[in-house]
């Protein structure tokens, strides 16, 4: 089945009357968003699907940039033919608010000092990244998206959106989510953090122009990258595997799954502002979808269907938090269904087990796509 093929990354500047007002409480006088879309938009502007993406995602979902050596980060499940079947659907996707591909984030340039923002950028919200996107839906003239989708960081967004803009959407799909972070979460990203801010050259997020703080982001990179797997899936792929070359009187990278995060550790830093790492996951702490009322009481009344995935493996976002989410859709009187897939890839099953995601959200789709009642299962 072929793909999209090659794609190019477009922007828009919008500059909204009185500036774009953060939750916070901070404006920022104009954003930049990048973003892709694939497929077309048809006569009714029914047909438009948001794909939003995770912590270290971009706005090239799928197909290829000119020279890039491999496809957008969720590819295998956007095309002709495919889970979002761009004969049928037009799907956007765009880079979040504080990310460093294309739309506004730390790296950008502050119009009141004509320097990188670095740490005077100011703290943004899951929320912000969403009303951003809503500002590019509308200048797309989409008035109600047929779905918004997407896997962990992504889902929250997806939560926003059916929180804060349910009259703008007919249905959901949050994958391996939460409706808030755990502490055990919330944890992680804190090393990840402290490591960023422990390197010599981060000085206080004002290394632009000069050395990265290389090392550190690095670091932080091996830690997600940790909580991505599960054990069966590192046993699998590594098992104590050694290096053919050892050097015993050096504390070098030995064994297998050390050269693994070392590889994506550095490869990281070469695509991926320290910055932006600290902004994003700090908005990701910071996130709760029911904004601390009762998520089924803030869904009654809404009309949005919901198809919510899991993955028995993922420990970094176990089950029960999206369980969580499909209790509050039934006691709200949402039709949702749920789905548990057997899978050892941990919380990365989101971007490989294509082949059941693809069955789900296909069917999912064309009964919301054509009007068709979602009936509510539960599959375990």
């Amino acid at each position: 089945m072929e793909g999209i093929g090659i794609v190019e990354t477009k922007s828009i500047t919008v500059a909204p009357p009185g500036g774009f007002l953060l939750e916070c409480g901070y404006k920022l006088e104009e954003v930049e968003i990048a973003y892709e879309t694939y497929g077309e938009l048809n006569g009714e502007r029914s047909n438009a699907i948001l794909i939003a993406h995770a912590l270290s995602g971009d706005a090239n979902a799928a197909g290829f940039h000119r020279g890039a050596p491999k496809p957008g980060w969720w590819d295998k499940m956007i095309g002709p033919g495919r889970a979002f079947d761009t004969s049928k659907y037009f799907v956007i996707c765009s880079n979040v608010l504080g990310g460093c591909k294309g739309t506004t984030g730390p790296a950008s340039i502050d119009p009141r000092t004509g320097r990188p923002y670095g740490l005077s950028f100011p703290l943004i919200s899951i929320h912000d990244m969403v009303n951003c996107q809503k500002l590019l839906v509308d200048h797309l003239g989409i008035e109600k998206l047929l779905a918004v989708a997407g896997g962990s960081m992504g889902g929250m967004q997806v939560l926003s959106w059916l929180t804060r803009h349910p009259a703008r959407v007919r249905s959901v799909i949050p994958i391996s989510t939460a409706i808030r972070h755990s502490p055990q979460q919330i944890a992680f990203n804190e090393v990840g953090r402290q490591a960023i801010m422990a390197d010599a050259h981060w000085k206080s997020g004002n290394y632009y122009g000069g050395p990265l703080p290389a090392r550190g982001l690095s670091v932080a990179r091996m830690v997600g990258h940790i909580t991505y797997m599960s054990d069966t899936s590192m046993c699998d792929k590594f098992g104590r595997q050694r290096k053919d070359y050892l050097n015993p009187c050096k504390f070098d990278p030995d064994f297998e799954v050390e050269g693994y995060l070392h590889y994506h550790g550095s490869n990281f830093v070469k695509r991926f502002d320290a910055n932006s790492y600290l902004f994003i996951t700090k908005a990701m702490d910071n996130f709760d979808a029911a904004d601390g009322r009762s998520l089924h009481e803030l869904l009654k009344g809404s009309s949005v269907k919901v198809l919510v995935i899991a993955f028995k493996s993922d420990w970094l976002y176990p089950a029960y938090q999206t369980k969580e989410i499909v209790r509050a859709c039934k006691l709200a009187g949402l039709e949702a269904s749920y789905c548990e897939i057997e899978s050892t890839y941990g919380h990365d099953a989101f971007l490989l087990e294509i082949e059941e995601q693809t069955r789900l959200v296909t069917h999912f789709l064309k009964k919301v796509y054509n009007g068709y009642e979602v009936m509510s299962e539960y599959a375990v």
